[in-house]
């Protein structure tokens, strides 16, 4: 078996103290590493500086989803502490009971207690939130519903009861601040649905984004709800094995039109992130033309993909052996990309979620 296609060899060595903990005090402030997959060369920039390798007529395409608060904690019926993780947006099941004025909503959740819950058995998360476990999935999630008051509404809830959910590698002692609402969430977040961040675009201010604008580069948006497999973890050592998380993605006909606007002008398309990476790449046509659509994303990229609309790619460092890394090195090659990760890591880059972006480029 060749070495891209071997798990362990997407392995790096990355000591704790590269790992960011907290966002960088300016977000366009991080640091960028340029690769250009062309020639080979790299650059060591701030985030800020990027506006210089963009074209007028390029295109920047970004992920408009939101991360809802889908940390949850309350109370057992026997008053033990309980944590709900809720992996999706919850969804309406009925339209509300007379009888109760109750309205209720569906998801998946992780469920944290002390002992294992049963079906039937009640987390208290406030005066107006219920959970109530339905099933046991087999999978290590359980099916929940969401009593609230009818006129109450599900988002002013979560608002007030959830807490936005940070990646497992950010350890803090304190958990969550209150500067990670709005700092885990890009400026343009728009459409509530993920349990966690498109990271890539966390960079972004409104000033890079003004300049890119005034400069003639063009931007449209994606929908990918970030799920929570997305830190699942590779097992299989053959990495065409495994079998990746789906995550609901949109793509509007504007968004579509513009994409094949810009491909056919000979404008360069500039991906946002990997989710961005997989929603263009999952709704390409034949000859590469993007269409509108509405569904559930599974498609995995690795080592021998022929990418079809995507030119250049904006993204975060990632976590070694995992199927990020496997998408970004179809893009620049696998040694060539641990490579530039040996190299952050010499230069004290910050790693992962809060951590510097790179660029890689024709």
């Amino acid at each position: 078996m060749q070495d891209d296609l071997k798990r362990t060899a997407y392995d790096y060595h990355l000591p704790d103290k590269h790992i960011a903990q907290f966002p960088a005090g300016r977000r366009d402030h991080s640091r960028l590493l340029v690769l250009n997959r062309t020639s080979g060369t790299l650059e060591h920039r701030h985030f800020h500086q990027i506006v210089s390798l963009f074209k007028p007529g390029d295109l920047l395409v970004v992920n408009d989803t939101r991360v809802f608060p889908a940390r949850l904690t309350g109370k057992k019926q026997s008053g033990g502490k309980a944590e709900v993780f809720l992996l999706d947006y919850p969804a309406p099941h009925d339209a509300g009971r007379p009888e109760t004025g109750m309205c209720r909503y569906r998801c998946d959740a992780l469920i944290k207690t002390s002992r294992p819950p049963k079906p039937g058995s009640l987390i208290v998360v406030d005066e107006d939130c219920t959970c109530i476990m339905i099933e046991h999935t087999g999978r290590g999630t359980w099916l929940i519903e969401l009593a609230i008051p009818a006129g109450v509404g599900l988002a002013a809830v979560l608002e007030r009861a959830g807490r936005v959910p940070l990646p497992p590698y950010i350890k803090r002692t304190d958990g969550a601040l209150p500067e990670d609402a709005s700092r885990y969430q890009t400026i343009y977040a728009d459409r509530p649905g993920a349990v966690a961040a498109p990271t890539a675009g966390l960079h972004f201010t409104d000033e890079v984004i003004g300049e890119l604008e005034r400069k003639g580069v063009e931007r449209a948006a994606v929908t990918l709800h970030v799920g929570y497999g997305t830190f699942a973890p590779v097992a299989a050592e053959d990495i065409r094995d495994h079998r990746i998380h789906r995550e609901y993605v949109e793509i509007s006909q504007e968004t579509a039109d513009t994409v094949n606007r810009v491909r056919a002008s000979g404008g360069t398309i500039w991906a946002v992130g990997t989710t961005t990476v997989r929603s263009l790449e999952f709704s390409a046509a034949a000859g590469g033309r993007v269409r509108p659509l509405k569904d559930w994303c599974d498609l995995y990229i690795t080592p021998g993909f022929s990418f079809r609309v995507i030119d250049n790619l904006i993204t975060n460092f990632h976590l070694p052996q995992s199927s990020l890394l496997f998408l970004v090195s179809a893009l620049c090659g696998r040694q060539v990309l641990l490579d530039c990760y040996r190299t952050a890591v010499e230069q004290d880059y910050r790693f992962f979620s809060y951590g510097d972006a790179m660029a890689i480029i024709k």
